[in-house]
């Protein structure tokens, strides 16, 4: 057994019992579970989101799509500290709002908002297909990480089934407890790793940052810049708009707002985590880097960047801690993800089915639905597809349709009525699901539009049509729910 491959078993052994130790003295309510009871100061709070948000998409994805994309990584950048902007008057409303009324879930605040169970399971059943795609995307990392960094010592199937089951049990465990912990060793570690490597790299190829983008400028003229189609500047603004709407409308974001100790947590939080978005910066350096050290990957391989160069620059010792490090960038979200798939399907859809069960019940149902929603996702990532990025923009597009109908729901006064915020979600998934499936670009959908206007992330189009159903129909049947409101007040 080669050195890298110890170092990657160490780092899930590591995981795995710092997530199963996570549990110890504290019984294992559901509230415990799914949102560790309430109790998480800033700093677990913003460990705990910062893993949420360094995953295999920022470790891989973020240097793969430099590589293959150039200019048009940046948008990473953009929205990854808008949302963080956001947070600070979007999440605190939030935290009240679920603190006052005990709730577990995201779906859980829509029932309640809108007084609409349905509208809850309806949520869940969304957040459920959208979590599905994030986790296959962090398994599809995992898999990458272990073949390569162990010298294809084992097979990246071989590496998905591992860290899926070692998943599996410290999320059965422990849930959100787990992936606190663990996402404290996880944060060190890939942040010294990303900063070594973005750093290391360009000076050992180039001479600096400045000389190696003047190599790249000379040998591929205009790839550092947004291009005038496709990934133009118009794609770029749209993609940043749409993920800065999204980021927190992700179901396991969402419910990790609940585990704050209280809303001036959030508020912390807030201020210091667009600082550390400046990590990306390195994380692009060593795409970059490898654009003429790795020439030729094509496709999904674009995500092997890091791993390829750091292959042919380090020894097999720092290639262990590269995909040590890059194995907890897929097992800490993984945690989250799945837990929160596993709550919404017990709790918000199985809860209602057998609404005489005890909350004790349902945690034991969520802990033995994680490693059955593992195996649906371990499904789909051998079944291979899209590249790293490709996944979470269409996951993206999809929790994104979610934000018009909770905006509302936090006005003074919600004008929204339940049938229009049921509309306008349908609306926007159908719209992404669509063009998902069909791989419509939005020229063949609106060929009518300005060539400008054609760049247009699609999630976008789906959001605007949204936006315009909740509109046009809370404005025929705002008076009709109005009147089923007060009929069912005095019952």
């Amino acid at each position: 057994m080669n050195v890298a491959l110890l170092l990657i078993f160490g780092a899930m052994a590591l995981a795995l019992f710092l997530g199963v130790r996570a549990r110890f003295g504290k019984p294992m309510s559901l509230e415990q579970w799914a949102v560790g009871g309430r109790g998480f100061g800033t700093i677990i709070v913003f460990l705990l989101m910062a893993g949420e948000i360094y995953t295999t998409f920022v470790f891989l994805g973020g240097s793969g799509y430099a590589y293959g994309h150039g200019g048009a990584a940046y948008y990473m950048l953009g929205y990854g500290s808008l949302c963080f902007v956001l947070s600070y008057w979007l999440l605190p409303p939030i935290w009240r709002y679920a603190k006052q009324r005990g709730l577990i879930s995201q779906p859980d605040f829509f029932a309640a908002k809108y007084d609409s169970p349905a509208l809850g399971v309806f949520v869940a059943i969304v957040g459920v297909i959208a979590l599905i795609p994030y986790l296959v995307l962090q398994l599809k990392g995992l898999g990458i990480i272990v073949g390569v960094a162990s010298y294809s010592a084992l097979s990246s199937t071989q590496g998905v089934w591992i860290g899926a089951t070692v998943v599996a049990i410290y999320v059965a465990v422990s849930g959100v407890h787990g992936s606190a912990w663990t996402s404290v060793v996880k944060d060190i570690l890939v942040m010294g790793v990303a900063v070594f490597l973005g750093l290391y790299l360009p000076f050992h190829y180039y001479g600096g940052v400045g000389p190696m983008f003047a190599a790249i400028e000379q040998a591929k003229p205009g790839f550092l810049a947004l291009q005038p189609h496709g990934e133009s500047p118009v794609w770029l603004v749209s993609t940043v708009v749409l993920s800065t709407l999204g980021f927190y409308m992700w179901p396991h974001m969402f419910m990790a707002t609940y585990t704050a100790k209280q809303e001036d947590v959030l508020r912390r939080n807030a201020f210091v985590l667009p600082i550390y978005q400046l990590m990306l910066l390195f994380i692009f350096f060593v795409g970059f880097a490898a654009v003429l050290q790795v020439p030729g990957l094509k496709g999904g391989e674009i995500d092997l960047a890091l791993l390829k160069i750091s292959l042919q620059t380090f020894d097999p010792w720092f290639v262990g801690v590269i995909g040590a490090a890059g194995v907890l960038t897929a097992l800490v979200p993984a945690s989250m993800i799945l837990m929160t798939a596993s709550t919404l399907l017990s709790y918000n859809v199985y809860r209602l089915a057998r609404p005489s069960a005890s909350k004790a019940h349902i945690a034991s149902t969520a802990r033995w639905v994680a490693p059955c929603v593992m195996l649906v996702a371990v499904y789909f990532t051998l079944q291979g597809g899209r590249t790293i990025v490709s996944l979470l923009l269409m996951a993206y597009a999809l929790v994104t349709q979610l934000f018009p109908v909770l905006l509302a729901s936090l006005l003074r006064s919600n004008p929204v009525t339940r049938t229009a915020a049921f509309a306008s979600i349908i609306v926007g998934e159908a719209t992404v699901a669509y063009v998902s499936v069909t791989k419509s670009t939005i020229a063949q959908l609106l060929p009518f539009l300005p060539d400008a206007l054609k760049d247009l992330n699609v999630g976008i189009v789906a959001l605007i049509l949204n936006v315009l159903t909740l509109i046009v129909v809370t404005a025929l049947t705002r008076r009709a729910d109005a009147r089923t409101r007060r009929e069912a007040a005095t019952l």
